[in-house]
């Protein structure tokens, strides 16, 4: 399943976090040697996350605990690509934010002024302190007319004692209350894709997307143009790919399998330069 995988060479590769490089707090077999080679052949890249929850700094250190050393310039999460969003969309405007330090040091660091009354967006991610008042908030405004954005889909997210009500969850409870769907802009939005892109001056021809899931990971990188590799280390089995009307160019047992394409599918200097 990997011959339309070499088809041409990858210039840039994305990847996403959860289930393809880490388990919870372990690294997954190949996944220290998946990054090793992608800066020895100095291939842009950059790890993708749906978690809002924490900035570039808290995910390198998690990474880093792991035995996977990247700059956290190489961390590309769902509130990034949301206040990246928004800053295109209406710079300098106001928000009304729900979540934790990640969302919020992105917003705030793209210019936007964090209020609670008489904001043009309501902006809805992940936190493990949901309140009855901060969503109450959230609804008025919407009714209010704010608009209303959310990092990411995700209904439920994991935990060691089981799954945990997460923003596509909330966000559906306000979605109840106002009539208003929100607009995603994670994964499978392929606009987080090409945002991801556009940071590492990557295009969806010469990129591959590599994920454990079909229904965000693949689904983006197909979306976005891009050929995708899906890991079985993850969410998604074997067995499961066959229910989905779309597929991967390639299914992969682990990131430990894609070590060797890293080298064989880098492009030749002479490459490059004619393209350039």
């Amino acid at each position: 399943m990997t011959t339309s995988l070499e088809s041409h060479p990858i210039h840039t590769w994305l990847t996403d976090m959860d289930g393809v490089l880490v388990h919870e707090q372990s690294a997954l077999p190949g996944a220290p040697e998946f990054i090793a080679a992608l800066q020895q052949y100095g291939r842009p890249f950059l790890v993708l996350t749906n978690n809002s929850i924490f900035t570039p700094r808290d995910l390198r250190a998690r990474l880093a605990r792991s035995g996977i050393d990247l700059p956290e310039e190489s961390i590309w999460t769902s509130a990034l690509a949301t206040a990246r969003f928004l800053a295109e969309q209406q710079p300098g405007a106001s928000a009304y934010v729900i979540g934790e330090a990640g969302l919020t040091t992105a917003i705030h660091d793209e210019g936007f002024i964090l209020a609670d009354s008489d904001v043009e967006f309501v902006v809805l991610g992940e936190t493990r302190t949901y309140s009855f008042e901060s969503i109450t908030r959230a609804i008025r405004l919407i009714k209010g007319g704010a608009k209303f954005i959310a990092t990411n889909p995700d209904v439920t997210g994991p935990s060691a004692e089981g799954p945990l009500p997460a923003t596509g969850s909330v966000a559906a409870m306000i979605t109840a209350a106002t009539g208003i769907h929100p607009y995603y802009v994670g994964k499978p939005n392929p606009l987080m894709m090409r945002t991801a892109l556009n940071r590492i001056g990557g295009h969806s021809e010469t990129s591959v997307m590599i994920g454990d899931r079909m229904d965000t990971d693949v689904k983006s990188g197909l979306e976005a143009g891009m050929r995708s590799i899906l890991v079985l280390t993850g969410s998604t089995d074997f067995d499961e790919i066959a229910q989905f009307p779309f597929r991967p160019t390639a299914v992969l047992d682990g990131i430990a399998d894609v070590v060797p394409f890293v080298e064989r599918l880098t492009p030749h200097e002479a490459v490059e330069l004619d393209e350039d």
